[in-house]
C-alpha cells in the first residue's frame, strides 16, 4: 500500500463518548449552587471548556452563572480555605508583631 493512502485510511477503534455533564433538563442559573460547584476548580476558577465537556453556549451560561452567583455573594471569588489560611497568618503575623513591641 502506497503511504500516502495510508494517512486517509480510519482507524477501525471504536470509542465511547462520554455522558454530557449538563442533562437537557438541567436549568442553568445562578442559584443552581450544585451544578455550578462542579464547574470550578479548588481554587475557585473556572474550569476550560475541554476539561468540562460542554458547549459553547453551555459554558457562556455556565460562566455568566458563576460570576452573577459571585457578584451576589453566594458564591466566593477564591476558595475559602485558602482565605482562612492567608487570613489565619496574617493574625498570627500582627500579634507577634504587637508582642514583641
Amino acid at each position: 500500500m502506497d503511504k500516502s493512502k495510508r494517512l486517509f485510511l480510519k482507524s477501525k477503534r471504536s470509542f465511547r463518548r462520554c455522558l454530557p455533564p449538563i442533562q437537557s433538563g438541567d436549568r442553568i442559573d445562578y442559584r443552581n449552587m450544585s451544578l455550578i460547584s462542579r464547574f470550578i476548580s479548588e481554587q475557585g476558577k473556572i474550569l476550560s471548556r475541554r476539561v468540562n465537556r460542554l458547549t459553547l453556549k453551555q459554558q457562556r451560561l455556565i460562566t455568566f452563572a458563576i460570576k452573577q452567583a459571585r457578584i451576589l455573594s453566594s458564591l466566593p471569588f477564591l476558595n475559602n480555605e485558602k482565605q482562612f489560611e492567608r487570613s489565619e497568618l496574617t493574625t498570627r503575623t500582627t500579634a507577634l508583631r504587637t508582642r514583641n513591641k
